[in-house]
């Protein structure tokens, strides 16, 4: 396992007692203390001496023209001892200790990536309604996609890829200096429907904590939209009619229904889309391992394509954001 921190101290001292209490035979937990200035260095060397599966690897400086969490993360896998690299962030959380045990189960002789699903942690308020739907929505799109044997992305809060695919095709080359992309950047850049697996299940789970204000969530999205610029076109091609429907038949739907000589025909359909989701969303979170208030999707769907109106073309037009300082 590999986990890079900057100034993660507190996230730090909750994550990883859980991770060394994974119930797998064989494993090592790497962090890199990416140029804290807390006191993450001197507790991780602390740690680093009581338990012979934890190590640290700490970056003072990292090179002109190269992204910060890349480098880390690079140096991390670099370190690591065993060919499988499981990921996650400083403020992620598995939800069981059988966390690893159930990446696992996805391997394959042929398996060099596993894509897990991180749902945010449940708080109180519309914002954390509507980041924990969004995340939902977003996990639907590339585990759904990936189970079609067509990979385009995954979160680097829940993954795993083999090292010697990192090695071998060179980390993040052509990719070092862009801010974001290291988790779904180099999926969409080495999955194949042939190499990819999905975990799914309750055992498999990375909860994540969740912003808190509109202004952070905003910025964090932007950022991973605007990754998404680097996809391959088939796979942009592919993503846009989801998209475009969803914004569309709820636009021209409210539309008509306040234009239509007959709203009640217009007023069904929408009905029917609305009952078709929730379907959706009920079935998938079980399956998943999750849950959500399904009950809030009428409101949460009007501002899904109200966020897609503005995060969009601020993405588009952002050329640079950084990850930390």
């Amino acid at each position: 396992m590999v986990v890079c921190a900057h100034d993660e101290l507190e996230n730090l001292q909750v994550l990883i007692p859980s991770l060394l209490q994974q119930q797998h035979p064989n494993f090592e937990v790497i962090v890199v203390d990416d140029r804290s200035n807390d006191a993450t260095r001197d507790w991780l060397l602390e740690e680093t001496k009581l338990y012979p599966s934890l190590r640290m690897v700490h970056v003072d400086h990292t090179p002109d023209h190269i992204n910060g969490k890349k480098y880390a993360l690079t140096l991390g896998i670099r370190a690591a001892k065993h060919d499988w690299i499981v990921l996650t962030d400083a403020d992620c959380l598995p939800e069981s200790t059988n966390w690893l045990s159930g990446l696992s189960e996805s391997i394959s002789e042929s398996t060099q990536i596993i894509l897990g699903y991180s749902p945010y942690q449940k708080k109180t308020g519309w914002l954390n309604l509507f980041i924990r739907f969004e995340s939902i929505i977003t996990a639907l799109q590339y585990m759904g996609f990936a189970l079609l044997k067509r990979p385009y992305m995954g979160v680097g809060r829940n993954m795993a890829y083999r090292k010697s695919l990192f090695m071998d095709n060179k980390g993040f080359t052509n990719m070092l200096s862009s801010t974001g992309g290291d988790d779904d950047l180099f999926v969409n850049k080495h999955a194949k429907g042939s190499n990819t697996a999905v975990a799914i299940g309750a055992h498999t789970l990375v909860s994540s904590v969740p912003k808190t204000t509109v202004a952070e969530f905003f910025q964090q999205k932007i950022r991973h939209m605007a990754a998404g610029k680097r996809y391959k076109f088939i796979d942009r091609l592919l993503l846009a009619p989801f998209l475009l429907s969803w914004l569309l038949s709820l636009i021209l739907g409210i539309t008509l229904l306040f234009l239509s000589t007959n709203p009640i025909f217009i007023a069904a359909a929408l009905l029917l889309r609305l009952l078709v989701m929730t379907t959706t969303l009920y079935i998938a979170t079980k399956r998943l391992g999750d849950s959500f208030e399904l009950w809030a999707l009428l409101v949460l769907d009007i501002i899904y394509g109200i966020y897609y109106l503005t995060t969009a073309p601020t993405a588009l037009l952002t050329k640079k954001i950084q990850w930390k300082n």
